[in-house]
């Protein structure tokens, strides 16, 4: 009878410890769906550098600025090579592209920046930071696509001046800017669910002034090592790629320019190679900080402010490197306002 009533025992001793593991089980899983499901209720809340208030003014103003700058330069850009007959080639049509990609990033996320530099609000929907990587993805990938085909037009251009018609003709450039707009749609629709269906930590806090991937990267309480990976592969084939296509193109140009025995030609090389250069520079540099930086505290908060500079202050200077020395930008200016004295001259 002791025998019975002791084995009655260790029975209900392993079923309660039975029950307590499986409702151990049962909790953590109904926490983590808590998790996943309340994503679509809950905000982001992105610190950028709301521990500083003063630096934030100071920002705020600097934003501005560079905002309406990018809207002012950008569309006049955009409408010059719509507008000027002289500007209609393919060189034109790109840098209209690279305009026009320019607002697109600009109002996308400027606005939304300026009102959290200025006011106590912090904070950006569920829904907002999904749109607010897909676009951001989609016109970053297009910009890198369509900084490489840029290259591809100046190379072109210097080493095989006599058959650049027939080389880059209007269709061909129609065709290549398409496919960057296309590669762009497609690298925003593989990254952007993979990285809003992670497990993102409660308190919910990104250091960061926009939503990116690897911010979220590091929101997320799970397993990251598929989105990881997949960023990493995205980052080579998007940014390493295009960089490499572009160093080559320019390194044929140095090497066909070299062995030009006439300064003038060295000119008018520089002069139509310099704008792009300048920009590729400042893009490839500022990206790289961002997205290939090492992981510590001090390269992330210099990779924030980085960030911030590539969407608020590059778009803003890219229609004065392409259009300061441009002699058919200014020529196409003054006809539009009526005063073209080299066509009264000629």
């Amino acid at each position: 009878m002791f025998d019975l009533e002791t084995q009655g025992k260790r029975r209900g001793c392993w079923m309660l410890m039975y029950l307590g593991m499986l409702g151990e089980r049962n909790g953590k899983r109904n926490v983590h769906l808590a998790v996943v499901n309340h994503s679509s209720l809950v905000d982001f809340l992105l610190l950028g550098i709301s521990e500083r208030p003063g630096l934030e003014r100071i920002l705020f103003v600097v934003v501005l600025i560079s905002y309406l700058l990018t809207l002012v330069g950008n569309t006049l850009t955009t409408l010059l090579s719509l507008l000027a007959p002289r500007l209609h080639s393919p060189m034109y049509f790109f840098l209209s592209n690279l305009s026009f990609l320019d607002l697109c990033i600009t109002k996308s996320f400027v606005p939304q920046r300026l009102v959290n530099l200025w006011g106590p609000k912090k904070t950006i929907s569920f829904l907002g930071c999904s749109v607010q990587l897909f676009i951001f993805l989609f016109l970053g990938t297009t910009e890198c696509v369509l900084l490489t085909v840029v290259a591809f037009d100046r190379y072109v251009a210097v080493c095989q001046p006599l058959h650049y018609t027939n080389v880059i003709h209007p269709c061909l450039g129609r065709q290549l800017a398409a496919v960057a707009w296309v590669m762009g749609l497609g690298q925003s629709v593989v990254q952007t669910p993979p990285t809003l269906h992670l497990p993102f930590c409660p308190h919910w806090q990104t250091d960061d002034f926009v939503c990116e991937i690897p911010s979220l990267i590091q929101l997320s309480c799970g397993d990251t090592t598929y989105n990881e990976i997949q960023f990493a592969v995205s980052s080579v084939i998007f940014l390493v790629m295009p960089l490499a296509l572009i160093l080559i193109s320019y390194g044929a140009i140095a090497w066909a320019v070299l062995r030009i025995n006439s300064a003038r030609a060295w000119r008018k090389a520089l002069g139509t190679c310099s704008p792009h250069l300048t920009v590729v520079a400042i893009f490839y540099s500022l990206v790289i900080s961002v997205y290939l930086q090492p992981q510590n505290p001090y390269a992330q908060k210099r990779g924030k402010f980085f960030g911030l500079f590539y969407s608020a202050g590059t778009p803003s200077l890219n229609p004065l490197i392409y259009t300061l020395r441009n002699k058919k930008v200014k020529r196409a200016v003054r006809r539009l306002l009526g005063k073209d004295e080299d066509s009264r001259e000629s």
